[in-house]
């Protein structure tokens, strides 16, 4: 019998009048039962989160810091556990699911780093006659509650990137999972439920997407965070014009494969890692590799070893250690991304390898000659497909990036230090990979995307300045 797994109101256990099921992407078994708050419940959770916040904001460092130290320190122990419910709800591979809670460990671990060395920034005002026997201390205060909207492909570690910096600054959080992914969601609170944190400082409401803008547009909530796609996260922006909304959206993300990476381990490289990286979580990354775009003097060495190196992909059941790729979040995903690859066929597009559906699984799939007027073409497939094209000059290569209204990050396989300067600084992207595929992410660097990809930055002091504003204090009449 499945338990119906409660939901976290203001740090306590608290079920509702209905629950919903979550099942596993793979073969539909039942994961779990969870627990709707009310619309009572939500009322309670936001009255919490404002009385706890002046509260919270007042907590000494070191009171955080241990808060976030715990967690780290449980999310380790509790690591093949957490990677197990990951996989059952979310269907990647458990060794993809692994490498997620050890991420969230560092996301907690670095952002109780953070809560002890924010110590603001002085400045001596008697640069100016005016400023004579004057002082400045500037501090960061949180701007108050915290609205987290975390989507399904991360379900642990991109609710980490929403709960641990809030911590670290002091500012109440109110978590909203995925509908479909909520439980890794749900069993961090149970080791946020194990700290000294005040009552109210955080909440892990699973509440139903239709009952969303009410919590959106509520003015007690002037700090939201969402990550998923980029209509919903623009209807959010454009809904509370007066908010402090963050936005970590799409991407259809580039690997460019310039002319000086040509030797045959260079290619081999750059294969194995386009091939991996366009495959990850079945390609539900925001920055998975979509788009290859290769110089014509290495495209068909390179197109070669990719379509190789796709089919080498293993596919099947995601508990298998041996699995690289899963299942899609559930069936209509996959027969959407069916029905974009069969639409860019139809438009011209050649299909090198895959191009099938079985369920909620899709194969890894290359696609070559992919027309301009394909919705892959400029939309983010979030499934396992990728594209290749071939260009004749680093320029037209840097064109065809720009030539997307997504701009989260690109990867450039170059050898040459002034390409890559010039990739960093010409490429319209949140974030350039040298000599790599654009899905690297170290959880501790800014991580976000310019035009459709969204404003603002996570990682972890990326997201505590986010979630905080200056406030001056000038002393007067000190002899300096």
């Amino acid at each position: 019998m499945t338990t119906t797994h409660e939901f976290w109101l203001a740090g306590r256990r608290a079920s509702g009048d209905a629950d919903f099921e979550v099942r596993h992407p793979h073969d539909g078994s039942l994961v779990a039962r969870v627990s709707v708050p009310t619309d009572a419940q939500v009322e309670e959770a936001v009255a919490a989160a404002v009385a706890a916040a002046p509260v919270f904001a007042a907590t000494p460092a070191h009171v955080r810091a241990a808060a976030l130290d715990h967690v780290s320190k449980r999310l380790a122990e509790r690591t093949e556990e957490i990677a197990r419910l990951i996989t059952a709800e979310n269907g990647k591979p458990i060794k993809w699911a692994r490498g997620e809670v050890g991420r969230a460990v560092s996301v907690f671990r670095w952002a109780a780093e953070e809560a002890r060395r924010t110590n603001g920034e002085t400045m001596r005002l008697d640069t100016d006659p005016g400023g004579v026997g004057r002082f400045a201390l500037v501090r960061r205060f949180p701007r108050g509650v915290v609205l987290g909207i975390a989507p399904f492909n991360f379900p642990l570690n991109l609710v980490a990137h929403k709960v641990a910096p809030a911590i670290a600054v002091g500012a109440p959080i109110i978590l909203k999972p995925a509908p479909a992914t909520p439980v890794s969601a749900l069993v961090l609170g149970e080791i946020l439920a194990e700290t000294d944190l005040p009552a109210g400082a955080w909440s892990v409401l699973p509440v139903e997407n239709e009952k969303m803008p009410a919590l959106v547009q509520d003015k007690r909530l002037p700090v939201i965070s969402f990550t998923g796609s980029d209509r919903v996260g623009y209807q959010i922006m454009d809904s509370v014009p007066r908010k402090h909304v963050t936005l970590e959206l799409g991407g259809n993300a580039a690997a460019v494969v310039l002319a000086d990476w040509s030797s045959e381990a260079d290619l081999d490289w750059a294969a194995t890692r386009i091939a991996t990286f366009a495959n990850y979580q079945g390609g539900q990354s925001c920055i998975s590799v979509q788009r290859v775009i290769a110089d014509a003097s290495v495209y068909d060495a390179l197109a070669e070893k990719v379509v190789a190196k796709v089919r080498a992909q293993v596919t099947g059941d995601p508990f298998d250690d041996a699995t690289d790729v899963g299942p899609l979040v559930d069936e209509n995903a996959a027969k959407r991304v069916e029905a974009w690859v069969e639409d860019a066929v139809t438009k011209g597009a050649k299909v090198l390898t895959g191009g099938t559906r079985e369920g909620a699984a899709y194969a890894p799939t290359v696609l070559a000659d992919l027309p301009a007027d394909a919705i892959l073409a400029t939309a983010e497939v979030f499934g396992p497909v990728l594209s290749l094209h071939r260009v004749e000059s680093t320029d037209e290569a840097f064109a065809a990036v720009n030539d997307s209204p997504f701009g989260l990050q690109a990867g450039v396989f170059t050898h040459d230090v002034q390409t890559a300067f010039r990739a960093h600084r010409e490429l319209e992207v949140g974030g350039v990979v040298i000599g790599d595929a654009p899905s690297y992410r170290a959880d501790q660097m800014p991580y976000g995307g310019v035009k459709d990809s969204g404003v603002g930055r996570e990682g972890v002091r990326y997201a505590m300045e986010d979630m905080t504003f200056e406030k001056v204090m000038v002393l007067t009449g000190l002899d300096l």
